[in-house]
């Protein structure tokens, strides 16, 4: 699932120049420790940091990676997302761009 979720990765608009369409890095733990994830993420020109199975120390990729983690600790502030009770995935998805509105204002310096 590393290719499609890759590959479908919007155009994000940078301040000069055009759209970059792809990460300059992509970081992942050891679930994607693979030589055919390397070659494909290198061939797109992408520099992979993937931890390597049974060598690296998982504290290393926990420096970059606990920022994903306390965004995710934030969304699940809100009980409803925890909780899912919505039966259906687009209600599910309105409720996380509200949740992620609300926490990104509460961030902002007043």
């Amino acid at each position: 699932m590393l290719q499609p979720m890759v590959e479908s990765i919007p155009k994000v608009r940078s301040v000069r120049g055009p759209r970059r369409s792809k990460p300059a890095k992509l970081r992942a733990d050891k679930g994607y420790d693979f030589d055919v994830h390397r070659r494909w993420l290198r061939g797109r020109g992408i520099v992979p940091r993937i931890a390597r199975r049974g060598i690296e120390d998982p504290t290393k990729l926990g420096r970059h990676r606990w920022k994903i983690e306390r965004t995710i600790a934030w969304l699940t502030g809100y009980r409803r997302l925890t909780i899912r009770y919505e039966r259906h995935g687009r209600l599910f998805a309105a409720f996380l761009q509200l949740a992620a509105a609300i926490t990104c204002y509460k961030k902002l310096p007043t």
